[in-house]
């Protein structure tokens, strides 16, 4: 099987990302244009309970199957990874056909007492197979992850989006005609078929390397499996409870907030749009940088774990450290553009520079998002997925409390949920990194610090600058890009410069590699 590098396993990981959220984007639009905004309204009903179902179901043994994986695999214990994997199938299957079972049940009820649309519960209905597809293709995964071996899952992501696409249009037309409950429910179906066939093809590529064999001897290495149960579910469980922290908070989120908004004062028509400015607008945009970082942490994972697992703890602290330095050069010039750029960023987009404020807050604070990712993977490589998981419970206490405290007053608004999800951005970012400096005494270093604060320096001089000449012209969409071409540009030299990309870094990538 073909093993890569950290950089490598990352930049396989990076590049398929990239693709599936254009091609995501693409999809959305499709939906978009032949449902219209009931049709993706009833979509978007069904997909929180999806996100929550296939969350509940899996565990948190994705995370967890890497890191034993890639334990076994440092001391070549081909028995163990065998029991890693039959154990992990029987525990999701049996969790996604009970689950599958209760969503079958409840679906009714969910849809019209908690969703108040009865139309919802077809959506429902249609994403129900999905359960069991994702629980198979999170054991893959993870068993891939930990032998670390990128491809086979950012292929199939791709696969997945590829199909997703082919389909989407052909279900909705197909049954459009019999309500647009019915469209949503096709849209769901076109979801399940890219699931199904992206697992399908992780199957082969396991089935086709042939390095197990799990149905010789399926049940007695399950019956035997009881130690490696309860070292899955040591990181499974506390992986699941940030992950179920988050989903909580996402939940209670708006109704935090628009709750808040009607004690300051604030009409419901107004405070829709506020909240639409901000979660629509504006958040995508802070979040655009995480697909690089979440490929790092995924990368990052089995990397530490096999160091860990041969007691090298210098190549713990360089990983730690090459992945924050790499997370810190992605998002540091998002934070730049985000910042000076807001209003015209916000007017080609969306139509309006309305929301610029809320941009211009909360994009230095997101700095440190883009560096937490790498740090919980860590934490969870080194079997210290419990802490991770009171820090983000944490980060999220503070972040309801500001927001109760803040959004309340008049003076705030809105303003005041901005404040409160970047308080917790810090938080948690700094809780993480006092737990690893506890725990393996990480620290960044002295000489980084500064050529991370000089790098987003000159850079910010270097885009006031350019911004100051866009101002004093009659600015175009075209003429905004060439500024940003120009500043993006000069980024790059700059991250060469100061070393954030090495030569020795760029000599482990395939296409800066090649043999003449």
């Amino acid at each position: 099987m073909t093993k890569q590098t950290f950089l490598q396993g990352a930049m396989v990981l990076i590049i398929a990302g990239m693709i599936t959220r254009f091609m995501g984007f693409i999809n959305r639009i499709v939906v978009a244009r032949l449902m219209g905004e009931e049709g993706v309204g009833l979509y978007m009903m069904a997909l929180p309970t999806l996100f929550l179902v296939m969350t509940l179901t899996q565990l948190g043994l994705p995370v967890a199957i890497s890191k034993r994986v890639a334990e076994a695999d440092a001391v070549n214990d081909q028995a163990k990874i065998k029991k890693i994997i039959i154990v992990s199938l029987m525990i999701t299957l049996t969790t996604s056909i009970v689950f599958t079972i209760l969503l079958a049940i409840g679906a009714p009820y969910l849809a019209s007492s908690l969703l108040t649309d009865s139309r919802s519960m077809f959506p429902l209905l249609a994403i129900s197979p999905i359960i069991p597809i994702t629980a198979v293709s999170a054991v893959i995964r993870g068993y891939f992850q930990g032998k670390q071996n990128m491809k086979p899952q950012s292929y199939a992501q791709v696969i997945e989006q590829i199909v997703r696409i082919a389909c989407v249009a052909f279900f909705i037309n197909l049954l459009l005609p019999y309500g647009v409950e019915y469209a949503a429910a096709g849209a769901m179906f076109s979801v399940i078929l890219g699931e199904f066939i992206s697992m399908m093809y992780m199957i082969y590529v396991f089935k086709r390397k042939k390095t197990l064999k799990l149905r010789n001897r399926f049940f007695s290495y399950f019956r035997s499996g009881q130690t490696v149960a309860k070292e899955l579910f040591s990181i499974a469980l506390p992986s699941l409870g940030s992950r179920m922290i988050g989903s909580i908070s996402n939940f209670l989120d708006p109704i935090l907030v628009f709750q808040s908004l009607a004690i300051a004062g604030v009409a419901s028509s107004l405070a829709t749009k506020q909240y639409g400015e901000l979660t629509g607008y504006v958040m995508p945009l802070l979040y655009l940088p995480t697909f690089i970082t979440h490929s790092l942490a995924v990368a990052l994972v089995p990397s530490i774990a096999e160091a860990e697992a041969n007691k090298n703890r210098k190549i713990i602290h360089y990983r730690i450290h090459q992945s924050i330095r790499i997370s810190f050069a992605s998002g540091a010039i998002s934070t730049v553009v985000l910042s000076l750029f807001s209003v015209q960023l916000l007017t080609y987009m969306y139509g309006t520079g309305n929301a610029s404020h809320y941009l211009v807050l909360m994009a230095p604070f997101f700095l440190l998002l883009y560096i937490q990712a790498p740090l919980q993977a860590t934490l969870q490589a080194l079997d210290l997925a419990r802490p991770a998981m009171w820090n983000s419970l944490i980060g999220v206490a503070l972040k309801s409390i500001v927001l109760l405290a803040l959004a309340t007053n008049p003076n705030f608004g809105i303003m005041g949920a901005a404040i409160a999800i970047s308080s917790g951005v810090v938080v948690v970012t700094l809780l993480h990194m006092a737990v690893l400096r506890k725990e393996i005494g990480y620290t960044i270093p002295l000489m980084d610090t500064c050529k991370m604060i000089l790098l987003l320096s000159l850079s910010w001089g270097a885009g006031s600058f350019l911004k100051n000449i866009l101002e004093r012209t009659d600015s175009n969409l075209l003429l905004f890009a060439l500024h940003i071409i120009v500043l993006l540009l000069f980024y790059l030299v700059l991250l060469f410069a100061l070393k954030f990309i090495t030569k020795e870094e760029l000599r482990q990538l395939p296409f800066f590699n090649r043999k003449k």
